[in-house]
């Protein structure tokens, strides 16, 4: 099965588009309040780089041979690139249907990385290592 990385814009509670940073400067960042810290800006692990925690959740539908298939090609590539800074949620469909429409699920198994931001979407049973890299933004396009 092929695999399809899927972008999404970020929106508010209620769907619509969040603005971007129009009329501002790239250095000026994102007002915050006092006593806000500004977040640091988010670097891969490795090579010297800040090692955030990864949080990404992947969407199943009960136990299929799909759906252990990509937990375990996920669990490899995190292994294998994120060791010790992710953190995987499995949603069970079957057993949580509703959670579905939090993250605009279409297909299953899915996986969406919520944390560093932008939230990405990766569909399909994660067996091309190359193109999951690339989808999660560990690895640049070639």
């Amino acid at each position: 099965m092929k695999t399809k990385t899927v972008r999404r814009r970020s929106s508010d509670s209620n769907g619509r588009p969040s603005p971007g940073r129009s009329g501002r400067s790239a250095a000026a960042g994102p007002v915050l309040g006092a006593g806000v810290k500004r977040p640091s800006r988010m670097l891969r692990p490795g090579g010297g780089r800040s090692t955030k925690l990864w949080q990404l959740r992947l969407y199943v539908t009960d136990s299929t041979p799909k759906s252990l298939t990509a937990l375990s090609n996920l669990k490899n590539i995190c292994e294998s690139q994120l060791k010790g800074c992710y953190r995987i949620t499995v949603v069970d469909l079957v057993k949580q249907p509703h959670l579905a429409k939090g993250d605009q699920i279409l297909a299953v198994p899915t996986v969406v990385r919520k944390l560093p931001k932008p939230v990405r979407t990766i569909i399909g049973n994660l067996s091309e290592t190359d193109h999951v890299l690339v989808g999660l933004d560990l690895r640049p396009a070639a």
